[in-house]
């Protein structure tokens, strides 16, 4: 299965990189087990999308929430919330 990633601000920052595509043998059925999957690499990833952190998702540039299905070659997005002034 491969998902596109991408990363946004201090997401971005942190991990190291804005875009990423991930493969995987075993299939990841929501949004958030793409997070989850992160999170498992540790170091910078654990914390960057940690559960305790408050993010937004996208699910093929659409705002979405963890339980959003994914399928093969679907585009995720990981950002930090923002305001506007």
């Amino acid at each position: 299965m491969k998902i596109n990633l991408r990363f946004f601000a201090s997401v971005r920052e942190l991990v190291g990189t804005a875009q990423e595509v991930l493969e995987v043998a075993e299939p990841l059925h929501t949004v958030g087990d793409v997070r989850t999957f992160l999170i498992a690499r540790g170091g910078n990833w654990e914390y960057a999308l940690a559960q305790a952190r408050s993010l937004r998702m996208a699910h093929n540039q659409v705002m979405c929430a963890a339980d959003t299905p994914v399928a093969e070659g679907d585009e995720v997005a990981f950002f930090p919330p923002v305001t506007g002034g």
